[in-house]
């Protein structure tokens, strides 16, 4: 092979690899490019492996044109590199600039429902006068839910169209005063628990869902009076509504409680003075009380003549909508973003 015919393969060699490194569209694919020519596999190594089948005399001058050809290939590339990381760099600052002159994107925040915001302070409310949590099952059976609470068979509240039945057995618990009962089984006097959660009854309109939240409190030891019951009550409507709240005892009948009563908070909108919130009364009712009933404290083994005790049950979404001048139920449930909103700190 003479010198100029090995010229001008080395020169398409080096023609070949500059249109094949400038179709490159970045450094992964120039740097596989360059393993295609420089590399141990590579074109250059090659023509330098053909040294073994040249004469001797010809291996030094063959040798010296593989050398430079490497050479100029890898200037080549080194160039080519330097150029395509600079086009990258800029891509990359391009795409990661910041424009200062347009305005801030904010950060929608997410808040509690009203719902949980009432919860959350019904438990700290009571927490703070010694009260436990205790959270009992949704589903429920007929002894928990009726009987241990001296419901009897006949009591309007066990019809069908009042409580949704599972089974002739199990229920959707209609309160949580079942809870009452269980911890009674379990615990010996004397007793303060909290019992929140979910309950079910077939009612629906403005002011009732078939589903709702209920908190139900109970208290049992040595001595305990209808006074102690209003006391309690008179520190917790000046903890949720304000400092300036009365409560009002109403008689009542429920069959766990004897005496039973209706519990009435002195608008914290008027502050007795009578609105629309009160219907011009100056009261609103929140829960109802008592006394608990001796056969509720014998069913739970529990002595009615060493032991006494009240219990109380509210509604949270009730508190909710006076509390927050709310004046549809429905609007706690149907995920308004624009009205829970509103209740943002």
């Amino acid at each position: 092979m003479d010198t100029e015919q090995k010229d001008f393969e080395q020169e398409a060699l080096v023609r070949e690899a500059e249109e094949a490194a400038l179709r490159a569209e970045d450094s992964r694919a120039l740097y596989e490019v360059k393993l295609q020519y420089l590399g141990k596999t590579g074109k250059v190594t090659a023509l330098m492996k053909r040294m073994k089948d040249l004469a001797q005399e010809l291996r030094p001058a063959f040798g010296k044109q593989v050398n430079a050809l490497r050479e100029k290939l890898e200037g080549l590339f080194d160039g080519l590199e330097a150029r395509v990381r600079e086009r990258e760099m800029a891509k990359k600052l391009a795409s990661e600039s910041v424009d200062v002159t347009m305005p801030g994107r904010r950060r929608e925040r997410g808040a509690l429902h009203p719902v949980t915001i009432v919860k959350n302070r019904l438990i700290d409310i009571f927490a703070g006068m010694g009260f436990e949590i205790f959270e009992g099952p949704e589903i429920e059976t007929d002894y928990y839910n009726f009987t241990a609470l001296n419901t009897p068979a006949d009591h309007p509240a066990r019809d069908m169209q009042d409580t949704f039945y599972v089974s002739d057995n199990l229920l959707l618990r209609t309160q949580t005063s079942a809870g009452q009962i269980r911890l009674m089984e379990r615990k010996k006097p004397p007793i303060k628990m909290l019992s929140p959660g979910r309950v079910f009854r077939s009612d629906d309109d403005a002011t009732h869902s078939p589903m709702f939240h209920q908190m139900e409190g109970l208290v049992v030891d040595r001595g305990i009076t209808l006074c102690d019951l209003q006391g309690m009550l008179d520190e917790f409507v000046k903890a949720m509504f304000s400092e300036t709240s009365k409560t009002r005892l109403r008689p009542s009948y429920f069959p766990f409680t004897e005496p039973s009563v209706e519990v009435d908070v002195s608008c914290h909108v008027c502050g007795g003075k009578g609105c629309p919130l009160c219907k011009g009364t100056g009261w609103i009712e929140v829960l109802g009380a008592g006394v608990v009933n001796r056969r509720v404290l014998q069913n739970c083994g529990v002595d009615p003549d060493v032991y006494s005790g009240f219990a109380f049950g509210m509604g949270i979404e009730r508190i909710a909508m006076l509390k927050y001048g709310i004046n549809n139920i429905k609007l706690l449930t149907e995920n308004d973003v624009r009205f829970l909103a509103q209740f943002k700190d």
